[in-house]
């Protein structure tokens, strides 16, 4: 081999890496260049999708007075003659006399010429049946606007819809929300050697990551069919070709684990280069996790679907799950970068030279203190069991007890926000 074409192969087998930081931020603009389109759905189907415009009410809010209280809604001074009752969901005749009243329940609207309200409690009945008491000084009921003005922003394009937001939208007035879809995902699982029942022996190892991908992904907010995972896949070029080839047919996301190196049996890479795609990034400078990349795939129509290599370690798996997939993830759902917590390391955690030092920790996140796990190898899943988030300990540094240092939540409950 000619010294040109060894140096032409080295540059092949092991790319310059990105740094991680620059990595996130590479692939969260490449996600959101390709966001997703938004779409008109229901209330009752909108949970789990992102708002793709604002939230604004449709009316003021509250858009009439509305009372506060159980009552008496009273004209002028008292005692007050009663002359009627107002219920929720009515529209009651003004009071036009003063010393008149009508018995108002909460949340019914306060008929126009009332002066006060007064408390039932706090009202007693004179021996001719009318009402006496004193009512509160401030107002007993909410003025139109309040909350908030028609047309007023609430919550901004790229807001999770939960069933806060849900609840908001309806008081609003929407029956519908525009928003954008869920990611649809699949998984490749690469490995002669895995098994997918029973214990592990005879040199082969049972396979972590085919159960256990697909929920972290559902966290981040993707649809995932059982029938979007697929694997083992056989240790062919042709395999992995048809593999993919298939997956990228219905997914806006494909996550492979394995063969991200460039061994006698890592096929991701001829893959991607038969199918025509371009890396976004190839491999980063993190430890564990390494190799991971992100590469992109542009249809005939313009459509664009990404193909996320995780590494086969189960650990360094999930490392390039929170620091390629997810940035991506809320880049094709129109959400904002989240700016990474800060947290106090409770004890040392090293650093790994030139590369980002992503360490397990739990998170107390009353002490706002961070406390690294132990078994964190990157074939290890006890450790990650048990924690909480990886702090980020930056190239050339590491951690002393009392450090301030990022961390990256896990989203450790379906549609948890932060990640």
């Amino acid at each position: 081999m000619s010294t040109e074409t060894a140096a032409a192969a080295a540059e092949v087998v092991a790319p310059s890496p990105a740094g991680w930081e620059e990595a996130r931020s590479r692939v969260y603009a490449v996600g959101l260049a390709a966001a997703l389109p938004a779409v008109s759905r229901p209330l009752a189907d909108a949970d789990g999708h992102t708002l793709a415009e604002p939230l604004t009410p449709r009316t003021d809010l509250p858009a009439f007075p509305t009372s506060s209280v159980d009552g008496w809604a009273v004209r002028g001074d008292g005692p007050w003659q009663v002359v009627g009752r107002v219920l929720a969901g009515h529209t009651p005749p003004p009071l036009e006399a003063d010393g008149s009243t009508v018995e108002i329940a909460t949340g019914a609207m306060v008929p126009e010429g009332a002066t006060a309200i007064l408390r039932i409690e706090e009202s007693t009945r004179t021996a001719d049946g009318r009402v006496a008491g004193t009512p509160r000084p401030a107002p007993e009921w909410r003025e139109p606007g309040e909350e908030a003005y028609a047309g007023e922003e609430l919550l901004p394009a790229g807001t999770p819809v939960d069933p806060a937001v849900l609840g908001l939208a309806a008081s609003c007035g929407h029956d519908t929300l525009r928003v954008r879809r869920r990611p649809r995902a699949a998984l490749l699982v690469f490995g002669d050697e895995l098994l997918t029942s029973g214990p592990p022996g005879a040199g082969r190892v049972r396979d972590a990551l085919g159960p256990s991908v697909p929920a972290w992904l559902r966290r981040y907010g993707c649809q995932v069919r059982p029938a979007d995972v697929v694997g083992p896949v056989a240790d062919t070029l042709p395999a992995h070709v048809a593999a993919l080839r298939a997956a990228l047919a219905d997914a806006d996301l494909v996550c492979t684990t394995g063969g991200t190196m460039h061994g006698p049996v890592d096929h991701l890479h001829p893959t991607l280069e038969a199918l025509g795609a371009d890396y976004v990034v190839n491999t980063v400078a993190a430890r564990p996790g390494f190799p991971m990349l992100l590469a992109r795939l542009v249809d005939d129509d313009g459509g664009v679907r990404f193909v996320a290599g995780l590494p086969g370690n189960p650990q360094s798996a999930v490392v390039a799950l929170v620091s390629l997939v997810a940035p991506l993830l809320a880049g094709l759902q129109g959400r904002p970068m989240p700016v990474l917590p800060q947290v106090t390391l409770a004890e040392p955690v090293p650093g790994r030279g030139d590369y980002t030092h992503l360490a397990l920790v739990r998170w107390d996140r009353v002490a706002g203190a961070a406390h690294p796990v132990r078994h964190v190898g990157s074939a290890m899943l006890r450790g990650l069991a048990g924690a909480d988030g990886f702090a980020v300990i930056r190239p050339g540094t590491s951690g002393a007890a009392g450090d301030r240092v990022p961390v990256v939540p896990l989203p450790l409950t379906p549609g948890e926000r932060s990640w």
